[in-house]
């Protein structure tokens, strides 16, 4: 029988986050779900370039696909969150996202797979994987309270990273030594775990938005919440810029390395897994540089320090160029960390609870939205001009992308 009752601010105050039964289960719920999608990210595009001989135009349409159905669900589904019972359906996409992935390996297994079924599998996937983390991000502040919410999202934050590096580096070992299919199987039986331990999460008892009103009226409502306030704007630009930039630096990376390169799939998921363990310092670092700077002069320094090293992973090769560029990509992912805590944690503190689920849409609506465009444009860059192209248009972006935080008062977010 799951819990329905939530801790009182008192105390939630004072139990340490991790005996506390709510956010204990949801956090071992998020554990193991996101080290079986951190191996998918790595296995789902090798088994269409190893399997299927995709091309750098359908890998890089693979990676949008599963981002762009936030540009169609984003919005409608923030008032689905804020209308619903929140853990049920966190349950309810965990279950869907486990039945479509189940459907790779018996699609391989029976010799069906093509890439259409891949492409469906991205966007239904991507979609669930969307009302999922609103909800979870709805939930939060019920669960613990909104001034332990920095320390919150530095345990999910950093745990997130830590399933990012093994994960990303489990998904290329399994890719090539018992193939991708079989990754995809272990990452549906994560979604099956999240539903079970998500099944004693407590349901937040109100801050629900009225079914009575329009569908239309509360995405405006949402809407005009944020881009009404300057800090969640400022913000909201820089996320967009630098999750344009990321896939443009990542998404080809199975054709340069692998194929280009002809290094192992391995060595894939390995440099991808420095970027975990990059977020992962940042995000266990964030609530220190908050704490001294203030979230916004820590966003600004932090994101000024980083952008050098965007422009190291163009060049991405053979030799000593490898190291250097699985440095950078540390760095890089080592800003998103710090950023990721402390912006996510400002924008809770600052929405009303019957507001979170709209609001986070629609600041996942751009963010999600520009990574999506990112997996677009590294595609018809990498057909056009070739992978190199794609590595320093994001580079040229990630570099510069602290720029709205100078030009908005977040910079001075205390």
């Amino acid at each position: 029988m799951a819990s329905t009752s939530l801790p009182s601010p008192a105390a939630s105050a004072e139990t340490p986050l991790l005996r506390q039964r709510g956010f204990r289960n949801l956090y071992t719920a998020g554990a193991v779900s996101g080290l079986g999608s951190q191996i998918s990210q790595v296995a789902l595009p090798l088994l269409a370039v190893t399997a299927l001989g995709a091309g750098p135009g359908e890998v890089g349409l693979l990676s949008a696909l599963g981002t762009l159905t936030v540009l169609v669900l984003g919005l409608p589904a923030g008032v689905w969150v804020d209308r619903a019972r929140r853990r049920r359906l966190m349950v309810v996409m965990d279950l869907a996202r486990a039945a479509v992935l189940l459907s790779v390996p018996v699609a391989w297994w029976a010799g069906w797979l093509g890439m259409g079924q891949l492409y469906a599998v991205a966007m239904l996937v991507g979609a669930g994987t969307l009302v999922f983390d609103l909800a979870a991000l709805s939930v939060l502040p019920a669960l613990v309270g909104r001034d332990r919410l920095t320390a919150a999202n530095a345990l999910l934050v950093g745990t997130s990273a830590g399933m990012d590096v093994t994960g990303k580096s489990v998904g290329g070992i399994l890719a090539q030594a018992v193939g991708a299919p079989v990754a995809l199987l272990l990452d549906a039986l994560s979604h099956l775990w999240s539903a079970a331990w998500l099944r004693h999460v407590p349901e937040p008892p109100s801050g629900r938005a009225a079914p009575a009103e329009g569908v239309g009226r509360q995405i405006a409502e949402g809407v005009r919440f944020l881009l009404g306030n300057p800090v969640l704007v400022g913000m909201s630009v820089m996320g967009a810029m630098a999750n344009l930039a990321f896939p443009l630096c990542s998404v080809l990376l199975p054709v340069l390395l692998v194929r280009q390169l002809g290094y192992p799939e391995w060595v894939l998921g390995a440099y991808l897994a420095t970027g975990g363990l990059g977020a992962l310092a940042g995000s266990f670092s964030a609530h220190l540089f908050g704490r001294r700077l203030g979230p916004g002069r820590a966003t600004l320094l932090v994101s000024l320090a980083a952008a050098p090293a965007a422009l190291v992973i163009p060049f991405l090769d053979r030799g000593p160029w490898l190291w250097a560029a699985a440095g950078a990509w540390f760095v890089l992912a080592f800003r998103t960390g710090v950023n990721n805590v402390l912006l996510v944690s400002v924008r809770q503190r600052m929405t009303p609870d019957g507001m979170l689920g709209r609001v986070n849409a629609t600041l996942r609506l751009v963010l999600t939205g520009a990574v999506g465009v990112g997996g677009l444009l590294a595609g018809v860059l990498g057909e056009v001009w070739g992978v190199r192209a794609a590595l320093w248009t994001g580079a040229v972006i990630m570099a510069s992308s602290w720029l709205p935080v100078v030009l908005s008062p977040l910079r001075h977010q205390r």
